[in-house]
C-alpha cells in the first residue's frame, strides 16, 4: 500500500517580496527595512501552492485564507515573545545540550 502524505495549504501565488511587505505592514515597520539582495541560482522568486490533490482526495479546504493566517502568525509571536526569546537566546540549545547530549 502506498502512503501519500498531504501538507495542509491553500491557493497561493505571491511573490517573496510581498510577503515581506505584508510581514514588514503588519508589524508598523517601515519598508526600509528590507535589504535587497542579488539572487542566487535556484533563489524562488515567487511561491505557488496549489491545494487540488488534497481537495479532491480528502476534500480538505482551508478555514483561513494566507493573508488572515499570517497576520494571526504575527500577532501570536507578539503575544508570546518570552517563548521565542528564550529559544533565541541560546538557553534552550543549553537545555538540549543538557538533557541529550550524552545518549
Amino acid at each position: 500500500m502506498d502512503m501519500i502524505i498531504f501538507l495542509e495549504y491553500q491557493w497561493l501565488s505571491a511573490y517573496n517580496i510581498d510577503i515581506v511587505k505584508l510581514i514588514i505592514k503588519e508589524l508598523g515597520k517601515s519598508e526600509d527595512l528590507i535589504t535587497y539582495v542579488t539572487d542566487r541560482k535556484g533563489h524562488d522568486l515567487r511561491y505557488a501552492i496549489d491545494p487540488t490533490k488534497i481537495h479532491n482526495e480528502l476534500g480538505w479546504l482551508p478555514e483561513t485564507k494566507f493573508q488572515d493566517g499570517i497576520k494571526k502568525t504575527i500577532q501570536w509571536y507578539l503575544e508570546n515573545r518570552a517563548w521565542w526569546e528564550e529559544i533565541i537566546s541560546g538557553e534552550y540549545q543549553n537545555y538540549y545540550d543538557k538533557m541529550y547530549s550524552n545518549r
